[in-house]
């Protein structure tokens, strides 16, 4: 049950329906499948949280640090959650007393302490979430969050919309630009914003925004002016390939130049790019999850542009079906070699073997064992939830084959912000 239950009173761990932008983060970091989805609200079940706080850390927005004094026998369910269009006050003192709870046991409430992970608690068991850092890296520089919420949104006009996969597939992913023009949004590579769709879903209710990751650096899609670009792709079948029509996703990738959109956030404050000039950078990814390895990628290029850079190692591993279904396929052939190492992964291309971006890992062993034991290197995963245990499991084996201990190894890239995952 949620919280010490001794008495009536339980605190119960809610999530704010009007912040929460619906990325994720918090049933993918939660240990124990406490938190799950419909197509509105996240919701947490007060019959299996056990006030771990692991899904605290990671969520962009804070919607999840929410709380109510609840008498016990009347917690919100899962049916009250998902209905909800915003958080209900916390109950009255009278109300509590009419619901045979008195002020004593109202003021006993405590919520135990949180408890770490099986995998870092050293308990058998392998998740790969457990390994992910909930802390930006140490030279990571400050990001600015929630400048903009669902009630006041900022408008961007758009200045740009190219397709960056091949015309005549089924993958098709746009690179859109969009302009604030006055209007302060300082963003940095690796943090998000939310796209608030026009109009009103099946329900009459307006649409939630959707979260695109920034895929442009933080000086901007072109430098000094006030925009940044968006990786999307259009949505047409859901995870199980039956047709759906993505409403977010299909209205960005719609858009034409001069359009406007509503949008909120910025959100993240964890996945950041250190800012040591040394710091070696590995970003694992399949699709759009390309856009913040982008971002990372065209800020230390401009770094080193500017004699900034000062040689820290750069690493690519990127997965797609098919080359024509990967993004940014060509301008990625043309950057310098001594200044990144790409590997790409194709799992359908015809009359070649599948190879996945962990099979890409495990071929290139060797030169990650060597980051691996370099505490200036950060690792950056971001796309399908499907390979993330695949890739961690495989910097795991690379470690350990290399006489490293992963126990020490992992729990250091998590403790100090160096392990990354974001994956949908």
């Amino acid at each position: 049950m949620n919280a010490p239950l001794e008495g009536a009173v339980i605190k119960q761990h809610v999530i704010d329906p009007e912040i929460c932008i619906r990325c994720n983060t918090c049933e993918a970091s939660c240990p124990i499948n406490a938190i799950t989805h419909d197509s509105r609200n996240y919701v947490v079940d007060v019959a299996i949280c056990n006030w771990c706080n692991a899904c605290i850390p990671p969520c962009p927005t804070g919607a999840i640090d929410n709380y109510r004094t609840m008498p016990k026998a009347v917690a919100y369910s899962l049916a009250d959650q998902f209905g909800w269009d915003e958080l209900p006050a916390e109950l009255s003192r009278d109300q509590l007393a009419a619901a045979g709870v008195g002020a004593e046991a109202e003021a006993a409430v405590t919520p135990p302490a949180p408890v770490l992970p099986a995998a870092v608690s050293g308990e058998s068991e392998f998740r790969s979430a457990d390994w992910g850092s909930t802390i930006g890296p140490w030279s990571a520089a400050h990001p600015y969050v929630n400048l903009y919420g669902p009630k006041a949104p900022t408008t961007a006009k758009v200045v740009g919309n190219v397709r960056v996969t091949d015309a005549g597939y089924e993958s098709d992913t746009h690179h859109v630009m969009l302009d604030f023009g006055g209007m302060p949004f300082p963003v940095l590579e690796g943090q998000s914003i939310g796209i608030v769709p026009p109009g009103v879903d099946e329900s009459g209710k307006p649409h939630h925004a959707r979260q695109y990751s920034i895929a442009s650096p933080r000086n901007g899609e072109r430098p000094g002016y006030n925009n940044v670009s968006l990786t999307v792709k259009r949505v047409l079948a859901d995870h199980q390939g039956r047709p759906v029509r993505g409403v977010a996703s299909n209205y960005v990738c719609d858009l034409q130049v001069g359009d406007t959109v509503q949008v909120i956030g910025p959100f993240g404050a964890s996945f950041l790019m250190p800012n040591h000039p040394r710091s070696n950078i590995v970003m694992i990814c399949t699709g759009t999850g390309s856009a913040p390895m982008r971002a990372m990628t065209e800020w230390r290029r401009r770094l080193r542009k500017s004699g900034k850079f000062e040689g820290g190692k750069l690493m690519l591993f990127f997965g797609a079906r098919t080359k024509e279904e990967l993004p940014y396929f060509g301008p990625l052939q043309s950057l310098p070699k001594d200044f990144i190492d790409i590997e790409f992964a194709f799992s359908r291309t015809p009359g070649a073997p599948k190879r996945y971006v962990q099979d890409a890992l495990r071929e290139r062993a060797a030169d990650l064992a060597e980051l691996l034991k370099d505490a200036n290197t950060c690792f950056y995963v971001c796309g399908l939830k499907a390979m993330e245990e695949g890739v961690v499991l495989a910097l795991r084996d690379i470690a350990e084959k290399a006489g490293l201990s992963w126990e020490t190894v992992g729990a250091a890239l998590k403790r100090e912000g160096r392990l990354h995952l974001e994956t949908y």
